[in-house]
């Protein structure tokens, strides 16, 4: 069995990761600054406190240590990139970068996307970022590297929304709540326990050095249904407005780069690649089953259904837009 050092082990992505290679005999090593109460991991794992953004904490912190595979969850620009190069050549035998799928050519000139769509996003620095990075991860020597590039995954505790639980206390309310677009536009959601099959499946695997592979659910949903199947969970049919995505960047524009930069488009993935390494990854939980989940874990602590009210207007200015903007359409084309 492996050795594995997860940098930022207990968010959405690298919690469920630590579980699925602790199920299977590997023993997890988990460096943070913390631990955090959200999400649980296995008594087996043993915990590392030090900042990543410190390296002399975590050299401290590691001693002469080495491992077959380390996983940054918390790299986002090329210095965290370049220090982690610097602290683990010839400690590992695997880098591992966490990149990201919203990484792909916005719009995307072919659908399905796979690992040679070009690495483009004009309306996102997050993105672009991320880009930067790989781009320096491809030009080091002396690691061997693998990029994994996540599209949109959740866990119980992760709503897809734009406005987080604030949209379902609406939902419960009877308010309306803005879907970008006209809401057909497809999207595709991974749940964390699907992700991790495949990513686990790729750490000290030699076939993954020198390779970037994207992991994500191939059953892309429209907006519409993403809303829906939330509001449902939440017992409430909910009263869906659409506007533009440009026109919510417009009123709102901390909401815009995730939207026009990524949400806007329609984004369907071809899994081969990571299939071909990771026979058993075939993702089995659909977003019926996620949403439920979901609503479960707000609704089993009050203390989690935070509503922002300065969101909560944001909202009611959007939806109230764009009703007046429909209503003179439909004024104007009357006889």
């Amino acid at each position: 069995m492996a050795n594995f050092l997860f940098i930022g082990g207990t968010g959405i992505i690298s919690a469920a990761a630590v579980h699925r290679a602790t199920a299977l005999g590997h023993q997890v090593t988990v460096l943070n600054r913390g631990r955090s109460s959200t999400r649980t991991l296995p008594e087996q794992t043993e915990f590392l406190t030090a900042d990543i953004r410190d390296p002399g904490s975590v050299r401290a912190a590691l001693g002469t240590r080495e491992f077959d595979a380390v996983v940054d969850f918390v790299a986002f620009v090329p210095e965290h990139v370049q220090s982690d190069l610097d602290l683990f050549t010839g400690r590992t035998a695997q880098y591992v970068f966490i990149s990201s799928a919203s990484a792909y050519q916005k719009p995307p000139a072919t659908v399905p996307v796979t690992e040679e769509t070009p690495l483009v996003n004009p309306f996102w620095q997050y993105s672009r970022d991320k880009i930067a990075c790989e781009e320096l991860l491809r030009a080091s020597s002396g690691i061997n590297w693998t990029i994994i590039r996540p599209s949109h995954t959740y866990d119980r505790t992760a709503l897809p929304t734009t406005g987080g639980w604030t949209v379902i206390d609406r939902m419960r309310r009877g308010v309306p709540v803005f879907v970008h677009g006209d809401g057909t536009s497809l999207w595709t959601l991974t749940h964390t326990d699907d992700h991790a099959v495949a990513l686990v499946g790729l750490l000290a695997n030699p076939v993954a050095y020198g390779e970037a592979y994207h992991i994500t659910n191939e059953d892309p949903l429209p907006w519409n249904d993403i809303y829906l199947k939330l509001g449902r969970a939440a017992g409430v049919e909910p009263q869906l407005v659409h506007v533009a995505s440009q026109t919510i960047a417009a009123i709102h524009p901390a909401w815009g780069p995730g939207l026009v930069g990524d949400k806007a488009y329609s984004m369907i993935f071809d899994n081969s690649k990571v299939r071909s390494v990771v026979p058993d990854f075939a993702p089995v939980i659909d977003f019926d089953e996620g949403a439920r989940q979901i609503i479960e874990w707000y609704d089993a602590d009050p203390a989690r259904q935070v509503v922002d009210p300065d969101e909560d207007a944001t909202i009611d200015r959007i939806c109230a837009f764009a009703t007046s903007v429909a209503n003179s359409v439909a004024g104007s084309a009357a006889p």
